[in-house]
C-alpha cells in the first residue's frame, strides 16, 4: 500500500475540511486531476492505480494518531478527529480512466468536507506508481548528497524552511528518509506539512489553507469578493490561528487591493505561490506601509517551485525589509535524478447544497499559462476583476 495512514497527507487538508464542516456542511464539490505534462500512461499503470485506490478504503485513523493530533493541533477540536476516525475513503466515488491518447483522468465528487481529503493521497499515489513503472529506484547516496548540501546552505545562512513535498514525492520511502535527515541535521527546518511524518519525527505539522478555499468562495459569492470573504470566514473558524493568507488565487494584484487593514494586522503574513517573487515582495511591503503596518513584523512564505539556491536569493532580498520562510516540496522529496510529475488536483465545480446547480470553479495565477478552468469562465473571471 502506498497510503497506509490517513495522516499521510498535508495538514491543510484537515484544517480546510473542518472549515467546511463549520460553515458549509451541505456544500458539495468535485476535484479533477490534471497532468500538465500530458504524460502517456500505460494500462499496467492504470491497473496498479486502481488497486491502490481500492486500498484507500482500508485507511483509518488509529487511536494513537487521534491522540497525537488532538495534542498537537489545538486549533482543531477533538470532535473533528473523532469524526475523522469514522471516515473511510470510498473508491466508488473516484472515477479514473485513460482516454484515447492515454492521458489520465481522475474525478472525485462528494460533500466538500470529505472530498477535500482525497486530493493529496491520490496525487501521492499517482506520483509513486508512475515512478515505479517509469524509473528505477534511485541511489540514496546520490540524492542524499544533494540533500546535505541544501541543509548546509540553510544552516549557514540561518534560512527558515519547511518540507512541503507529499503530493509529488518520488515515494513515501524517499520522503520518510528526507524528513528523518531534516530532523537530525537541519537547524532551521520549522516542520513538515505531512502529519504522519510530523508525528513520527516529533516535528511541527505545518499548513494553513489552499486555493480551493478561495475558489469555492469565488464560485459562490463572486470573484470581486472572494479573497475578502474567504479570509473573513477563515478568521470566523480559527479566530487568528493558522494566520498565513494565500495571495494568488485570483492574482496577487486583486488580493492586495482587497487586503483590508484589519486582515493585514490580524494575519501573520502572506503566502506567495506564483509570479515574480521580488515584485511581490515590493508590492506587499508597499501595501503594509500604506495600511500603517510595519512590514518587519510580518512574514512571507514562498512556495512556488523552489530550490534552495533560489530561496537563498529571495531570503537575501527580504533581509532587513520583511521576514520570510520557505515551503519547499518537490526539490526535497523528488530530487532523485528523474523529472518529477507536474500534476495537480483542483476544485473544478461546487454547489452550496444538493438542490443548487453546479457552479464552475476557476483559479487564476501570477504565472502565465497556469489559469485553471474553462476558457469561458476564466474570461468571465478576468472581466469581473477587470484584468486584461
Amino acid at each position: 500500500m502506498v497510503i497506509k495512514t490517513i495522516l499521510d497527507t498535508d495538514l491543510y487538508k484537515f484544517t480546510t475540511s473542518y472549515a467546511y464542516i463549520k460553515l458549509f456542511p451541505y456544500a458539495m464539490g468535485t476535484f479533477s486531476f490534471k497532468d500538465r505534462d500530458e504524460t502517456e500512461y500505460t494500462l499496467g499503470f492504470l491497473e496498479a492505480l486502481k488497486n491502490e485506490i481500492q486500498n484507500l478504503s482500508l485507511v483509518v485513523l488509529q487511536e494513537n494518531e487521534l491522540e497525537y493530533m488532538c495534542k498537537h493541533c489545538r486549533f482543531l477540536p477533538r470532535v473533528y478527529w473523532e469524526w475523522l476516525s469514522s471516515f473511510r475513503f470510498d473508491p466508488q466515488k473516484i472515477e479514473v480512466y485513460l482516454d484515447e491518447e492515454k492521458h489520465l483522468h481522475i474525478e472525485v465528487t462528494d460533500f466538500l468536507y470529505k472530498v477535500t481529503l482525497y486530493e493529496v493521497p491520490l496525487l501521492a499515489i499517482v506520483s509513486e506508481i508512475k515512478n515505479q513503472f517509469m524509473n528505477r529506484i534511485p541511489d540514496d547516496a546520490d540524492w542524499m548528497v544533494r540533500l546535505a548540501e541544501k541543509v548546509k546552505l540553510s544552516n549557514e545562512n540561518k534560512m527558515l524552511f519547511s518540507e512541503f513535498g507529499t503530493r509529488r514525492r518520488f515515494s513515501f520511502d524517499v520522503q520518510d528518509k528526507v524528513v528523518a535527515y531534516l530532523k537530525k541535521n537541519a537547524r532551521y527546518c520549522t516542520g513538515t506539512s505531512n502529519c504522519y511524518l510530523a508525528m513520527k519525527y516529533s516535528m511541527l505539522p505545518m499548513g494553513t489553507h489552499p486555493h480551493e478555499w478561495f475558489m469555492f468562495h469565488g464560485a459562490q459569492f463572486g470573484y470581486k469578493h472572494a479573497n475578502y470573504m474567504a479570509l473573513e470566514n477563515w478568521v470566523n473558524v480559527y479566530d487568528g490561528d493558522l494566520g498565513t493568507a494565500l495571495s494568488d488565487t485570483y492574482t496577487s494584484d486583486s488580493f492586495l487591493s482587497n487586503f483590508s487593514r484589519k486582515q493585514a494586522k490580524l494575519f501573520d503574513g502572506v503566502r506567495c505561490d506564483s509570479g515574480n517573487e521580488y515584485e511581490f515582495i515590493d508590492r506587499l511591503i508597499a501595501r503594509y506601509k500604506e495600511l500603517g503596518i510595519d512590514p518587519a513584523t510580518k512574514t512571507i512564505i514562498f512556495s512556488n517551485a523552489l530550490d534552495f539556491e533560489k530561496a537563498l536569493h529571495i531570503f537575501n532580498y527580504c533581509s532587513g525589509k520583511i521576514r520570510c520562510s520557505f515551503g519547499i516540496g518537490t526539490n526535497l522529496t523528488n530530487d532523485t535524478g528523474y523529472r518529477p510529475s507536474n500534476i495537480v488536483m483542483k476544485l473544478s465545480r461546487c454547489k452550496m447544497n444538493v438542490n443548487q446547480e453546479w457552479r464552475e470553479c476557476v483559479k487564476l495565477s501570477d504565472d502565465m499559462g497556469k489559469h485553471m478552468g474553462s476558457m469561458t469562465e476564466v474570461e468571465a473571471c478576468l472581466h469581473e476583476l477587470r484584468i486584461s
